[in-house]
């Protein structure tokens, strides 16, 4: 099995983080004793991080999916968008980080439509779209969103496909692991 933390994203050609710092925000990184939904204390405001040159591994290997995917408009930088996109390396799964303090955003046009449409595509994979408001999950389904709360590390997200009159319908819970 492959280690998430050694997979290591590659920025697009054209692509850099700027005075963008979302992911200084929205994410835990213990090694720096930074708490998601609060500003990782080495962050510097239109600058970036003032450990930049020795920073964790863990801040070094992360670029977001704006940052790797060209296909990803403009709108969707974090620092425009409110939102940090990743992709979980092993499940596939769409990671949304949203920036507490704009708590609503992704329920905004033009990401909303976005996100469903990716619901939608990602459904019959068994893949979801996860939007993460500090430790509070919802998974977003083609036909509705589903307020999860809180997911623990010995939880998993488990979707059921059942066939309605009109079509198909997803169930999704949280399960112990196995």
């Amino acid at each position: 099995m492959i280690a998430p933390e050694t997979i290591v994203a590659h920025p697009a050609a054209g692509r850099a983080c700027g005075a963008c710092t979302l992911c200084c925000k929205v994410y835990d990184v213990p090694a720096v004793d930074s708490v998601a939904g609060q500003w990782c204390r080495h962050t510097r405001a239109g600058q970036g991080c003032a450990i930049h040159a020795t920073r964790p591994d863990h801040c070094r290997a992360f670029h977001c999916l704006w940052m790797t995917e060209t296909w990803l408009g403009p709108e969707w930088k974090p620092d425009r968008s409110k939102m940090v996109l990743s992709l979980d390396p092993l499940s596939r799964n769409m990671n949304v980080q949203v920036d507490p303090g704009q708590s609503g955003v992704w329920r905004r046009e033009p990401y909303y439509g976005q996100l469903k449409r990716w619901a939608a595509a990602s459904a019959p994979l068994r893949r979801h779209v996860l939007i993460h408001v500090n430790k509070t999950t919802t998974v977003v389904l083609p036909d509705r969103d589903v307020a999860l709360g809180i997911v623990a590390p010995d939880e998993r997200i488990v979707t059921r496909e059942r066939m309605t009159p009109q079509g198909p319908s997803f169930e999704v819970e949280k399960v112990r692991a196995a």
